[in-house]
């Protein structure tokens, strides 16, 4: 049996039940289609995840108060025998390498201001805060870098905050209530935006002294440094290790670097997404049933061809193959029918719904087709084996 009558033969049984075999490829298509979609979406969400953290930078470290417990968490965030100071942020901002050192200091506090007032999120900060997080500002400037323990009384709003309490009227100059102290507004920022559900853009900065007076604080919450690029990383955690153990008598801080956050942020996106795309997976499954089982009828039903084929010479080889080569075209007719079903509604998803991160995972498309191709191979096997065995004579009286 040469190649081209393999293939007349192939085809001319797969058109013969149009409907058969487009239900069985149906069901190899939507198992590409949902590991297309879904993955799709899952690497969407882990780029725009990843977007959201590095939009602060890439060079980043920060130090919390207490020691990481087992638990998974910095003791330091409620309390700590030996709170982080401004005196502690001053002495890393002395460490080589390190271009910006920021204090940080958050709560919640009802700001006033133009006759209207809301309760909103307190940034106590430093002067370097744009620098170090890469915010910029749309008018007036940031707070000045004065001594942190007699900074003046300024604060700079979030574009949300501005808009809320001034509206379209501008803001410089004016005079605001934070938690009862008054302040003379310097600067509005520009839209930042949300980061995992918290709006930057409702905010106020303010001196992270003041800060620390109106929450009635010991100490920060977070000492955050910026490096410079192409900076030793290993060498500058272990510098600050050594310069707050100095200080601190022990070790009684956590420091994290970003991309610690970003490889743990990383794993667990990944497992995400190989999750979905193992929900594909069972369609596939479904799909290599549903072949196994149509060819096995296909098998009984052609029971006299399979004979006639023998009686004519066909080798128990060229029959395994004829039954084989059709299983795996029904697999591939599937994998590639829910190919380009995935690929046109992940553009339409990502055309209606630009808010909605999409990104195409190419190596799960990929394993998905051949997948697909291997599991009609697979699906085929037992079947293609019963009628390559069958006795020509036997198969004949079948008619």
């Amino acid at each position: 049996m040469r190649l081209h009558e393999l293939t007349h033969l192939t085809f001319g049984a797969l058109v013969t039940q149009r409907l058969r075999s487009a239900l069985t490829a149906l069901g190899i298509a939507i198992g590409v289609f949902a590991v297309i979609l879904l993955t799709a979406i899952g690497a969407g969400v882990q780029q725009f995840i990843l977007a959201e953290f590095t939009q602060f930078g890439t060079h980043l470290i920060g130090v919390n108060p207490g020691k990481t417990t087992t638990m998974g968490g910095s003791v330091g965030v409620f309390g700590s025998t030996r709170p982080l100071t401004l005196d502690d942020a001053e002495a890393l901002a002395s460490l080589p390498e390190v271009v910006a050192v920021e204090p940080v200091v958050a709560g919640n506090a009802e700001v006033e201001g133009n006759d209207r007032a809301r309760r909103t999120l307190i940034y106590g900060v430093g002067g370097h805060f744009p620098e170090v997080f890469s915010f910029t500002l749309a008018q007036g400037r940031f707070l000045p870098d004065d001594d942190p323990r007699a900074a003046r009384a300024y604060a700079v709003l979030g574009s949300k905050l501005h808009h809320e309490l001034f509206g379209e009227e501008s803001a410089l100059g004016a005079r605001i209530r934070v938690g009862g102290q008054r302040y003379r507004v310097i600067g509005v920022m520009e839209s930042k935006g949300q980061v995992l559900g918290m709006d930057l853009d409702d905010t106020v900065y303010i001196p992270v002294q003041k800060a620390l007076e109106l929450f009635n604080r010991e100490g920060l919450m977070e000492v955050d440094l910026l490096y410079r690029a192409g900076a030793d990383e290993a060498a500058l955690v272990d510098g600050i290790k050594r310069r707050l153990s100095e200080r601190h008598g022990r070790d009684d801080f956590t420091i994290t670097t970003q991309q610690q956050m970003m490889d743990v942020l990383g794993s667990i996106l990944d497992v995400v997404t190989f999750a979905v795309a193992a929900l594909g997976g069972i369609s596939l499954l479904v799909g290599a049933v549903g072949i196994l089982t149509i060819m096995t009828i296909a098998v009984s039903e052609r029971t006299a061809e399979i004979g006639l084929l023998r009686a004519l010479g066909a080798s128990q080889k060229q029959v395994l193959a004829l039954f084989l080569a059709e299983a795996t075209l029904l697999s591939l007719l599937g994998g590639l029918t829910g190919l380009c079903a995935g690929l046109a509604l992940t553009g339409l998803v990502s055309w209606l719904v630009p808010a909605l991160p999409v990104a195409l995972s190419w190596p799960f498309i990929f394993a998905a087709l051949g997948i697909s191709a291997i599991i009609g191979l697979v699906a085929g096997v037992l079947p293609a084996r019963h009628a390559a065995r069958l006795d020509p004579v036997e198969a004949l009286r079948a008619e």
